[in-house]
């Protein structure tokens, strides 16, 4: 689990085919005193596992399925990325809670100065967009940020010129690939709502339909 909180950035120094996955080495731009073989890391929001570490060069193997859904497919040696290690339980939540699992993609629309803030305006899929509320959450390459707005298909959202300057965010130019992760609190709420549990044997499947009836039932009317 992660908070959005960019530790600080790291570069990518090696890229190995592994299979149809891939190992990467990093080395990052902050002490990594006290990170563990099989501990978690964040790169760029996608949870990845710490294979070997040395200093703070350490290496990750990259699924197919990460590869495919993140712009870790399609990264660079010299890339800059954005870190976070693990929240650990009883660290502050600056963020939100963010899982480090990908939704997909969305790609800068939009860039444009507000006073001391950066407005940058997204493009993303309908199936994700779905997801965004105004004023809720969003994670863009693990930052967590703010939505100003949203609609079907783009949100926008601003920067401070401290987030710019210690993340990739502030980095990326009109027509950039960036990974997304919607907040992880409306995917349960939806799933919870929307979709009846599996029946035991020999008893009913209770009904989850959000009616006037049920609102009435609930109390809420």
């Amino acid at each position: 689990m992660f908070t959005g909180i960019i530790e600080g950035l790291g570069t990518i120094s090696a890229i190995q085919p592994s299979g149809q996955g891939a190992r990467m080495t990093l080395v990052a731009d902050f002490d990594l005193s006290g990170t563990r073989i099989g501990d978690s890391i964040a790169v760029n929001g996608a949870c990845l596992t710490a294979v070997t570490r040395e200093d703070r060069r350490f290496t990750v193997d990259v699924s197919p399925e990460t590869l495919t859904r993140s712009v870790l497919g399609k990264i660079r040696i010299g890339e800059r990325v954005n870190l976070e290690r693990a929240l650990k339980l009883g660290d502050r939540l600056d963020g939100h809670l963010v899982s480090g699992h990908i939704d997909g993609m969305g790609v800068l629309r939009e860039r444009k100065t507000a006073s001391n803030a950066i407005l940058l305006t997204y493009t993303v899929p309908p199936s994700l967009a779905y997801y965004m509320i105004e004023k809720g959450s969003v994670a863009v390459d693990g930052v967590s940020l703010t939505l100003n707005r949203c609609d079907e298909t783009t949100f926008e959202v601003s920067i401070i010129p401290h987030t710019a300057a210690l993340t990739t965010v502030g980095l990326k130019k009109v027509g950039d690939a960036v990974n997304i992760e919607t907040d992880m609190i409306g995917k349960y709420v939806e799933r919870f709502v929307t979709r009846r549990p599996p029946a035991d044997a020999g008893e009913p499947v209770p009904s989850r339909e959000i009616d006037m009836a049920f609102l009435a039932k609930s109390g809420f009317l």
